[in-house]
């Protein structure tokens, strides 16, 4: 029994070390592998090592093998993260403002752990801290969990909603009274989580910002069907909706500088039809909601960027632009 057991020991410290300090492109040796194992007090030789390489192999742990000189040499072959990719994810948590400061550097470290010993050090000198705009709500991890659970579930859920004020202290809406939403889905745009939910009293979506949400509960009555979507009604509503927010969709096109391409793309996808009608000038079809979020965006570009049709929509944008002026225009005004 003891035997056995020491065996099993043997068998599960050598996968660990195979998968923490190997992969293709540096395989241990039978000589590495031994001088290892020894390190964690199993002594083990080159015969015993091979049979013990084959009883991984037999329980289906992919251990490949090639040659580094003379010596025979194996590493692990698992769909493990590599370190760009380690990177990737580090990164994207750091750069996510609904995940608070402490939590931040918790799961970057857990990342790392998950290069491996060898990684670690390597990922550790290339944390880089660039978002300060990090948010307080401690209980967004608990948040996020219940609300993934109900719309697995398909169930209401309830909450109480806030703003915050220029002393960072919470304003809660609608006197604290909770909100009860039918939820359709999760959704992670530009640094912040969003729960989008289906309104039977405004008959469309309504998106809630996850970070701002306290006393989130699960009900156990079903949402409404329209709050039910299937992957494309998803991915339209996420495409209009969280590009410009909530508004009006209109189909716009757009006349551009060539300068401008990029950021039309990174808007609105590089899968956006664009024709070229001048030497320095382009043009797009794109699908949005109108909204002063669209009107902002346009009016960044100044006059690289104007909107050709619909005429409507022109008309409004330049009576937004007159409505700005007036502000300056009747500034020191009696």
């Amino acid at each position: 029994m003891i035997k056995d057991s020491s065996k099993k020991i043997k068998l599960l410290k050598l996968r660990e070390l195979l998968q923490q300090e190997s992969d293709s492109i540096t395989p241990i040796t039978t000589e590495g592998l031994i001088n290892m194992l020894s390190e964690a007090n199993i002594i083990t030789d080159r015969i015993t090592l091979r049979r013990d390489i084959e009883a991984l192999r037999e329980y289906g742990i992919p251990v490949k093998e090639t040659r580094i000189g003379h010596q025979k040499a194996y590493y692990l072959e698992e769909k493990s993260f590599s370190i760009a990719e380690l990177k990737i994810l580090m990164d994207a948590v750091q750069a996510a403002s609904f995940i608070p400061r402490d939590k931040t550097m918790e799961i970057v470290d857990k990342i790392a752990d998950m290069g491996g010993s060898r990684r670690k050090d390597i990922l550790d000198h290339n944390i880089i801290c660039f978002n300060t705009r990090k948010h307080s709500n401690a209980s967004i991890y608990e948040t996020i969990d219940i609300l993934e659970k109900a719309v697995r579930n398909k169930v209401q859920a309830s909450f109480i909603y806030y703003d915050l004020n220029e002393n960072k202290e919470k304003i809660y809406r609608k006197e604290k009274r909770r909100y009860v939403v039918n939820p359709s889905a999760l959704i992670f745009y530009e640094d912040n989580y969003y729960l989008m939910t289906y309104s039977e009293k405004y008959d469309g979506v309504t998106n809630y910002r996850v970070d701002r949400m306290e006393d989130v509960e699960v009900s156990e009555k079903p949402v409404c069907q329209k709050a039910i979507l299937d992957d494309d009604d998803l991915a339209e509503y996420t495409k209009q909706a969280f590009k410009m927010y909530n508004g009006r969709v209109e189909n716009v096109s757009l006349e551009f500088e060539e300068s401008v391409l990029n950021a039309v793309y990174d808007k609105f996808g590089e899968g956006t039809p664009v024709i070229r009608v001048g030497k320095n000038r382009l043009v797009a079809g794109v699908s949005v909601q109108v909204s002063p979020t669209f009107m902002g965006w346009i009016f960044q570009f100044g006059k690289k960027m104007k909107i050709l049709s619909p005429e409507g929509l022109e008309e409004e944008y330049k009576e937004r632009a007159k409505e700005i002026l007036k502000i300056y225009n009747t500034e020191g005004e009696s």
